[in-house]
């Protein structure tokens, strides 16, 4: 199973989370692709992200704050320590929505205008 996860300004927009997952799926095999979307719990409730969801047709998986900062990342944001607690929301969220003994894929990558970041996670969720 793989999974994208997210980290997003309040202001980003669908644009802006497109952008971000685009240039990470750049990264996956041709005919590979993300089951499913995460990002931390409250976020995974605004509008932004439902539509991405919808958009994409991939289950949206929110995750407790309190998991971020369990998991291992490969980036660090100190914006990102400051308000969650963890040194990558999106590749935290990857991370723990893809179970234990996820890996990512590779770094997080961050949308052309800066509002969003996404990584991609591999496990044996299912």
């Amino acid at each position: 199973m793989i999974v994208a996860g997210f980290g997003f300004r309040a202001a980003a927009d669908i644009a802006s989370l497109k952008d971000a997952y685009g240039r990470a799926r750049a990264a996956l095999p041709e005919g590979v692709a993300p089951e499913s979307i995460a990002t931390v719990s409250d976020k995974a409730e605004m509008p932004v992200f439902r539509a991405l969801a919808a958009e994409l047709a991939l289950d949206p998986i929110g995750v407790d704050a309190a998991r971020l900062a369990d998991q291992k990342t490969s980036t660090r944001s100190e914006a990102s320590i400051a308000a969650r607690g963890a040194s990558s929301v999106a590749e935290a969220a990857a991370l723990a929505a893809a179970g234990p003994g996820a890996r990512l894929l590779g770094p997080r990558v961050v949308s052309g205008d800066g509002m969003a970041t996404c990584a991609l996670a591999e496990g044996d969720t299912e």
